[in-house]
């Protein structure tokens, strides 16, 4: 088996503070928002995408895909929001073996409700923090590693 090339200093250092970064940046939006809205990130995770979908439906697959989550973890959080109204699961008419999740009405006000302070939040702990040239290299950065990542998926939830 071949050595790996162990990170430098510089590059140790770079990834561990994009590893906590990220952490304690995440951390801060869901306490801000569990604080001021009553949802969890995983809630507006899901109301997000359905706000803005037409009829604010989404066949599940597609809700999953959008959110890079697995069969399981889309499912259990659908079940806890559907017990708290937020939204429906519906049959797909297109396919039987598909499934559907709606946005319910209370789902779209929690989620408008929720925008504007989430907005805030992002741009008080993240963008603030940033030029507007500062803000365009990151993107470009950000970009470029994306597009270099595989995008195979290799799990059985990859079919959602």
């Amino acid at each position: 088996m071949k050595e790996p090339e162990w990170l430098g200093a510089q590059e140790a250092g770079l990834w561990q503070s994009y590893r906590d970064t990220h952490r304690e940046l995440m951390r801060a939006l869901e306490a801000r928002m569990i604080t001021n809205s009553g949802l969890s990130g995983a809630d507006y995770a899901l109301l997000h995408p359905l706000s803005e979908a037409e009829d604010g439906l989404l066949r599940t697959r597609d809700l999953g895909r959008s959110v890079g989550w697995e069969r399981s973890r889309l499912s259990h959080q659908v079940s806890r929001m559907e017990k708290r109204g937020l939204v429906t699961r519906e049959e797909c008419t297109s396919d039987a073996r598909g499934s559907m999740i709606r946005l319910t009405a209370l789902g779209r006000k929690a989620i408008e409700s929720a925008a504007p302070d989430h907005v805030a939040a992002v741009r008080t702990y993240f963008f603030d923090h940033l030029t507007a040239d500062e803000q365009t290299q990151l993107t470009t950065l950000l970009n470029r590693i994306a597009a270099n990542l595989p995008t195979t998926c290799t799990t059985p939830d990859c079919d959602l």
